[in-house]
């Protein structure tokens, strides 16, 4: 019983952003529980890698690249998984970009992109993907938010502002959707180095002190990031929604480490 709650079998999910970081080992996650999943980003090389190793493990997939900045590009996914599977159960919203910058001199060309890509991208496919779920009466949404949600990291004010919305966007569509079949949560990752953000943490002053704020004294590894995916995705969490789960080695319930 407990493993068939979490099982998969027969859901077809998207994933945005699901072909590098984050995205890919959440994309490979719900294919291993069962899924049929389509990961899609704005390059082909990339969409036509993460399709192939989700048909190695027995799933179906297609595809398809688009961009969170041009709303018929989603519209245009989600059109063609619909053809293809007939319905989609999960949306995965996970692309995103961010950059350091002293925030008294962020231009706003640079603040808007970020908004754009992180708040904006993630609104565009949960309205594009959520209208089918509504009329469907069955959907699992999960939104990718960040620490940076609830803390302040230096020189990340656009992403920052992005990802706090997008846990506000997330909780408010989850009441609004509550009574429509439809589930609304969001993961926030700790640290977990990828190619957004590996310059940044890896070898520098930064990821040392983040290093010392996280209890377990270690960055996360992609593949821990899945299981909180499949278990929002599945029947184990039909009365989970609203939430915003931290996977972060114990960084936000820390004070003091020593």
């Amino acid at each position: 019983m407990a493993q068939s709650l979490f099982d998969l079998t027969g859901r077809v999910a998207v994933v945005t952003g699901g072909t590098t970081g984050l995205g890919r080992a959440i994309a490979l996650g719900l294919a291993e529980a069962g899924a049929d999943v389509v990961s899609s980003s704005r390059r082909l090389q990339e969409v036509e890698k993460a399709a192939a190793e989700i048909e190695t493990l027995g799933r179906r997939s297609l595809r398809l690249p688009s961009d969170v900045l041009n709303r018929a590009s989603i519209q245009a996914l989600h059109d063609a998984v619909l053809a293809a599977f007939g319905k989609i159960d999960i949306l995965v919203n996970a692309a995103g970009i961010t950059k350091n910058t002293p925030t008294l001199k962020a231009d706003e060309v640079e603040w808007s992109r970020i908004l754009e890509t992180n708040l904006t991208g993630t609104l565009r496919a949960c309205q594009i993907f959520g209208e089918t779920m509504v009329r469907a009466g069955y959907g699992r949404i999960i939104n990718l938010a960040s620490l940076s949600s609830f803390v302040g990291f230096h020189g990340v004010a656009a992403y920052s502002a992005s990802k706090a919305g997008v846990a506000a966007l997330t909780k408010v569509l989850a009441i609004e959707l509550a009574e429509k079949g439809v589930n609304v949560n969001g993961i926030a990752p700790g640290i977990f180095p990828t190619p957004l953000n590996r310059k940044l943490v890896q070898g520098t002053a930064r990821g040392e002190e983040l290093l010392v704020r996280t209890p377990m004294h270690r960055f996360g590894e992609a593949h821990e990031l899945a299981g909180t995916a499949i278990f929002l995705a599945s029947e184990a969490a039909s009365f989970v929604t609203g939430e915003v789960i931290v996977v972060d080695g114990g960084f936000l319930a820390s004070a003091v480490n020593q």
